[in-house]
């Protein structure tokens, strides 16, 4: 069995004690960014005299850079820009978690800040109504990096009974997803649905519809959320795109994308458009859709486990093995959305939709700097 943290062991019932006290009109707020791995979460809390209305009553901060991998002790602080606030399901209201991208010391972007990059693609189709909906996968894992709820020694049965299982032979860790998709929805996230994946431990949930540079900012702050709440169980939320080796499915994010054409009658028309232009981006678009440039996919876009290879472009409708599935309910009803099923669970969602916006409307190569 995975082993939990040793935190997750204090006695919680005294930390609701002093989370009940009042606070004088003052409001916590949470600063959250991306770190220089381009993957990690990081934050830190301050004061407010009062509690915030609108994203333009959140100060500017600084951070020590040299000790997030994003600069050198000589040169550290680096500046924490707010973008997007959300109610904070951990401290409760008044309250805030905010989302944050990060300047260097020039004021030109961080390296792993693709905020600024997509959100300037984004304003540029924003006459389309572009939506997006991404599927975060992810596995439960114990502090020692086993799967939570494998025996010690050995495998659980065969892939099988888990997808959209239950029982406590079939879903191992269901208690954590529901405080996950609470707290989003008390935060404001726009989560709207989760369930349990092929693999043992491995979950899922949605984000969306979220248009623009919403779908990013919300899909990163439903990351934290989940990162957090697992602090508190004790276990960590991988997002590994093939966790275990061997004949287990690996976790991805797969992106569903529609433009105002494509939800009105005849889209299909223009869905099929998007998706030839897809295909003669794929390279590129492997280099964007996991933060090593292809690296972490290669282990999970193998043919198999309801996957296409990473060497070949694939469409079709209602196709799991396929790049890009068209729902079959799309094809009947010739209008609707694509879902692009080659990015990571370890995507900057940034980085991919930006570069389908890109290729499919803007024209440049695979949206990349």
């Amino acid at each position: 069995m995975a082993s939990v943290s040793v935190s997750s062991r204090l006695n919680k019932a005294l930390w609701q004690q002093y989370l009940s006290l009042p606070q004088s009109g003052k409001c916590q707020v949470t600063y959250i960014w991306i770190d220089g791995t381009g993957e990690g979460l990081r934050n830190k809390t301050r004061t407010l005299d009062k509690e915030p209305q609108t994203i333009e009553d959140i100060p500017e901060w600084n951070f020590d850079g040299s000790s997030t991998y994003q600069a050198e002790g000589s040169n550290s602080d680096m500046y924490l820009i707010p973008v997007r606030m959300f109610r904070d399901p951990f401290t409760l209201d008044p309250n805030k978690l905010v989302l944050c991208q990060v300047l260097k010391y020039n004021r030109l972007p961080a390296e792993t800040n693709l905020w600024s990059s997509c959100n300037k693609a984004m304003e540029q189709v924003k006459d389309q109504c572009v939506w997006f909906g991404m599927e975060q996968e992810y596995t439960l894992l114990g502090v020692d990096g086993h799967p939570f709820g494998w025996p010690a020694n050995g495998f659980p049965r065969p892939q099988g009974p888990y997808y959209c299982g239950v029982g406590a032979d079939n879903a191992y860790g269901r208690d954590i997803v529901e405080c996950h998709y609470k707290a989003c929805l008390y935060a404001g996230v726009k989560i709207c649905g989760s369930n349990a994946e092929v693999m043992p431990s491995q979950w899922e949930f949605q984000v969306g519809p979220c248009e623009g540079i919403e779908m990013g900012d919300h899909l990163w702050v439903a990351r934290f959320i989940l990162h957090r709440v697992c602090e508190d169980f004790g276990v960590v939320a991988s997002l590994d795109p093939k966790p275990i080796k061997g004949n287990w499915n690996g976790a991805g994010c797969h992106t569903n994308v529609s433009t105002k054409a494509m939800r009105e009658q005849n889209g299909l028309e223009y869905i099929e458009q998007a998706i030839e232009k897809l295909s003669k981006r794929h390279t590129e678009h492997i280099r964007v859709y996991d933060p090593k440039g292809g690296q972490d996919n290669k282990r999970r876009l193998t043919g198999f486990h309801e996957t296409s290879s990473i060497n070949d472009f694939s469409a079709g409708v209602a196709n799991r093995g396929a790049s890009i599935r068209i729902p079959r309910q799309v094809g009947q009803d010739r209008r609707g959305y694509f879902e692009d099923r080659r990015p990571s669970a370890n995507c900057d969602p940034y980085a991919v939709t930006k570069a389908i916006v890109c290729t499919c409307l803007l024209g440049d190569e695979g949206g990349e700097e």
